[in-house]
């Protein structure tokens, strides 16, 4: 039996869909451990390309189970949506979705969105999904629970306690605020939209360990990345949950899991979408983003593209106490005459594992040589340009953890396995 976590080691979007895809032929579950509908995965098999949001990424293989668990807030008709576009083609999805996981209401959405355009020119950059919200009234004890979907009384009763709680304050606060739905009405269209899916609901717990039991493999995938964190990330731009390896196991419904394996995934270059600071953006970045198709998954936002930051990485690899690296999109790469890595910074920072992103500092560079040989056909690691080699070695020296898997494409056969 193996525990895989699948996690970021920057600021998300580092292609960990990509990794959990190609992992998932060996997994009995492939499991989301927290987030919601606020970001993307963005997966190219056999099947096609796909975005997913709420999906675990190995939800494509038939064999294994694609868990929602607890820690995550789902966004129901959202997920229908998603389930709908992986059936057409082709694919049957196995899905369990945990009772404990906390529900993502449209008026969250609304909340989240008010709160943007209040915030103005200070805003945090957010997806306006409903995210923040959803995981604020479960800390207050408010929230909605994935579970109360198969109990219609309770139900109505919790949405009507959560909306006494919240539409006053929410009047108050935003003069635009207009939310007529009553908590039956609310309540009748939860169970419409969930009507594909609540049949999945369960204690997730339950099939994990029977799947222990027996010595499978499950395969644990978290949203964004460790710059993200609620408590290690560029705080206030994080997302609202804790996206680092540790959390596998609370996320999942196994609070007790060691993983066995921790992978985290890190672009060959860097790239941010929302706001923070990327202190080694790149001067022309037009051109890069365009043939990299850097835009976010969900919103289609241009991400702000920079050189390898092996501070940020190294950082980001500790706290998510990695065994390995998986390093993707290194054939973007090629035929960029500038390349170089960020190995230090100048101005006054922390050396401890936590976010050190400032405006004030700026980077160090170590220039590399570059390459122009077409390398999405390389199977092997030998097979690469030296130059190519030389740069992926020298991350790995940087970051202290074994770069074991190296993507040269989409698609599931362009990967390079150390």
């Amino acid at each position: 039996m193996s525990s895989i976590v699948v996690v970021g080691a920057n600021w998300g979007d580092e292609g960990k869909g990509r990794i959990v895809d190609y992992l998932a032929d060996q997994a009995s579950a492939s499991i989301r451990f927290q987030g919601g509908n606020n970001a993307g995965h963005t997966v190219v098999n056999d099947f096609g390309t796909f975005k997913l949001h709420q999906l675990p990424s190995g939800v494509f293989n038939p064999d294994c189970i694609a868990v929602l668990g607890p820690g995550m807030v789902i966004s129901p008709a959202s997920l229908s949506q998603e389930i709908v576009e992986v059936e057409e083609s082709g694919v049957k999805v196995n899905l369990c979705i945990s009772d404990r996981a906390t529900l993502c209401l449209p008026l969250h959405a609304l909340e989240d969105t008010l709160e943007e355009l209040r915030l103005g020119d200070k805003a945090y950059g957010s997806t306006r999904q409903g995210i923040a919200p959803a995981y604020g009234d479960r800390v207050m004890k408010k929230g909605i629970l994935v579970g109360w979907l198969t109990q219609p009384d309770v139900l109505v009763e919790r949405i009507q306690f959560m909306m006494d709680w919240k539409l006053p304050q929410l009047r108050a606060l935003y003069p635009t605020f207009e939310f007529e739905q009553t908590a039956q009405e609310m309540a009748d269209w939860l169970l419409e939209v969930s009507a594909p899916w609540r049949h999945a609901i369960c204690n997730v717990t339950l099939p994990l360990k029977e799947l222990q039991a027996q010595d499978k493999t499950l395969l644990f995938e978290a949203q964004l990345g460790a710059g993200r964190d609620l408590v290690y990330g560029e705080y206030p731009w994080t997302t609202s949950s804790n996206v680092v390896s540790m959390y596998a196991g609370i996320g999942s419904g196994l609070p007790a899991l060691r993983p066995e394996r921790v992978i985290a995934v890190a672009k060959a270059f860097s790239s941010s979408v929302g706001t923070g600071t990327l202190i080694t953006a790149m001067e022309e970045q037009d051109a890069f983003r365009e043939l990299a198709g850097e835009f976010g998954a969900t919103t289609g936002r241009p991400r702000d593209m920079g050189y390898f930051d092996a501070v940020a990485t190294k950082n980001g690899v500790e706290l998510q106490a990695a065994t390995e690296i998986s390093l993707t999109k290194v054939d973007c790469l090629t035929g960029l005459k500038d390349l170089k890595i960020c190995v230090a910074y100048e101005g006054e920072h922390s050396e401890n594992p936590i976010w050190p992103q400032t405006a004030a500092l700026a980077p160090v560079y170590e220039h590399m040589e570059s390459w122009s040989e077409d390398i999405t056909g390389c199977r092997k690691f030998e097979e690469l340009p030296v130059a190519a080699q030389k740069y992926v070695l020298r991350i790995e020296e940087l970051m202290g953890v074994p770069v074991k898997m190296v993507s040269v494409g989409p698609g599931r056969e362009q990967m390079i396995v150390r």
